[in-house]
């Protein structure tokens, strides 16, 4: 029966709730800033040296990225009601906007590319208020499709990886024979070690330059170079507005494929993802792409660096993000510390960079298969993997994506996850028709539910033991929500509303009702190890639950629960 992904990562240390020593937290948090920080660099450097603006503005651009990456991913470390992950999910410019941020330079200057961010920005609010709207597109499948393209954007083919074989070849073997071969501190210390090894095979090569490095100032600001608002709403803006909206829900669609990922290695025993959790990756998200839209630089979005060093070094804590996130600060207002990260040369960067990606493909693999694979959910991903690819590499009709919005389709992150999102929303069209049923959210109308699954299974010509198994499964359901939210004062006031299918081996029952603390799908991986009396009267309705069900999957949102019972026919 699936409850929950089978198996937890090994060698974890330290789980987001645990405190790791200060000293390990912020070495840590200092490989991640300092090994991140190019990329939070480059992207804003990309873009506006491209369109040829002042070097003020790029320093204004290049502080301001940095600055507003680390509050991100310190906001990311922390979870006040709905804000936060409480996970090391390290936010950082994203790469979706770097055509179109050109686009709206080129056309409007600074000024309206802070418009439009800030009008972009929206996007991830919306989303995450009605993410619960969302769970029958953004599957397992999807975030596993997406999460494996994202390597293919990030080592594109021709990568400086390979301009310096021998200190690429370095970084490879230190990390890899490290994390094979060490334990305990040494392995924590990999990434760093793997680069310094190939810096030093690198500045024999001449690949190493420290001048910029010698020329920076220790500590600065640059001058203000706020670029304002464009409010004449031209032709320029709403050409890029859809745009713009299309690759925020892309980045978006990134954050919780990496908000679902950070949770699934960052736990010793396996549990079901908190959407709660998402949902406050995404408001982080919206927050400090309003921010970066202010500051008139690059959106944010969650970047995959915490996944690949949590599966790297078996460290999930929080407080290794928190840290990060303040060295990103510390970072923005030090000029020699930012040249000396630019400095590292593109081999060596790129050689780690395409270790830390092998290990999120592979996370990918696992988030796709975790609910199974069936030929519908194959072809998904095989399909949107595919066409990702081809579309990154100009395999596709390279003339006419090229000039479509902007070139927004060479990226395989957003034309491979568009594919997925559309076959997934097909697939759900075409299912056959859903009965439904909306009731209070009591005990007193199991009556009424029992009628209403007796009526669904003559419907669909199932036999009397198929309809005793989906009588059976309803009432554990409803009794087990119930009861996680005993002592609620709102729950009577709330609904329940019960949607029953027919799949080809049986049928689906989905329960939405109001949000409750306990997450049933991990009660039932965990049955046996309550000692609770309590713990242990509810028990007998999770054992029979698991039962009658093949498979029980309990999403949590703010303010409603959605359960997802499998019930096979015999």
């Amino acid at each position: 029966m699936t409850t929950a992904h089978s198996s937890g990562p090994k060698g974890l240390r330290y789980q987001p709730d645990e405190r790791p020593p200060a000293a390990l937290s912020l070495g840590l948090g200092l490989q991640i800033a300092v090994l991140s920080v190019a990329a939070v660099i480059l992207i804003p450097t990309v873009v506006m040296r491209t369109v040829g603006v002042s070097e003020a503005y790029l320093s204004w651009a290049v502080f301001a990225s940095v600055a507003v990456s680390g509050v991100a991913t310190m906001l990311q470390a922390i979870r006040v009601g709905r804000i936060g992950t409480g996970h090391m999910l390290v936010m950082g410019t994203s790469a979706a906007f770097i055509a179109l941020c050109i686009s709206a330079v080129e056309e409007g200057g600074p000024a309206l590319l802070a418009t439009l961010v800030v009008i972009s920005s929206l996007v991830p609010f919306v989303l995450s208020a009605r993410l619960s709207l969302f769970q029958r597109v953004l599957t397992p499948t999807v975030s596993g499709t997406v999460i494996m393209l994202i390597p293919v954007t990030v080592v594109p083919a021709g990568s400086s990886v390979f301009a310096a074989p021998l200190s690429a070849l370095a970084v490879v073997l230190v990390i890899v024979g490290i994390a094979w071969k060490a334990s305990g501190a040494l392995r924590l210390w990999a990434p760093v070690i793997g680069v310094v090894a190939g810096s030093v095979v690198a500045a024999f090569f001449g690949l190493f330059e420290l001048d910029p490095v010698a020329g920076a100032s220790w500590i600065g600001i640059p001058a203000n170079e706020w670029p304002g608002f464009a409010l004449d709403f031209g032709p320029a803006f709403w050409a890029l507005l859809p745009a713009f909206l299309l690759v925020a829900m892309i980045a978006t669609i990134r954050t919780v494929t990496s908000a679902v990922a950070v949770q699934r290695v960052s736990w010793r025993r396996p549990r079901a993802v908190d959407f709660r959790a998402v949902q406050g990756a995404m408001n982080v998200n919206a927050l400090v792409n309003l921010l970066s839209g202010l500051a008139g630089t690059v959106p944010n979005s969650a970047l995959t660096i915490g996944v690949s060093v949590t599966r790297l070094t078996g460290v999930g804590a929080r407080s290794v993000g928190f840290a990060a996130g303040a060295v990103f600060v510390a970072l923005a207002f030090l000029p020699k510390a930012l040249a000396l990260a630019l400095a590292i040369p593109d081999p060596v960067l790129g050689a780690y960079l395409a270790v830390m990606m092998v290990m999120l493909f592979l996370v990918g693999v696992k988030i796709s298969a975790q609910d199974g694979i069936d030929l519908r959910k194959g072809l998904i991903v095989g399909i949107g993997f595919s066409i990702g690819v081809g579309f990154q590499a100009g395999l596709v009709f390279p003339e006419q994506v090229a000039a479509f919005a902007g070139g927004l389709f060479r990226n395989a992150v957003t034309a491979g996850g568009i594919a997925a999102i559309l076959m997934t929303l097909f697939v759900e069209l075409t299912k056959p028709r859903r009965d439904r049923i909306e009731t209070e959210f009591d005990l007193s109308v199991l009556p009424e539910i029992r009628e209403f699954l007796a009526a669904f299974a003559a419907r669909n010509g199932w036999d009397t033991a198929m309809a005793d198994r989906l009588d059976a499964a309803g009432e554990e359901t409803l009794v087990t929500l119930v009861r996680q939210n005993e002592g609620q004062q709102e729950r009577r006031k709330r609904c329940l509303r019960l949607v029953a299918y027919k799949e080809a081996d049986g049928a689906v029952l989905e329960f939405v009702a109001a949000s409750g603390e306990d997450n049933i799908q991990d009660q039932l991986s965990m049955l046996g190890d309550q000692a609770d009396a309590a713990l242990a009267e509810r028990e007998v309705s999770l054992r029979l639950l698991r039962h009658f069900a093949s498979s029980v999957r309990h999403r949590q949102y703010h303010g409603k629960d959605i359960v997802t019972v499998h019930v096979k026919a015999p």
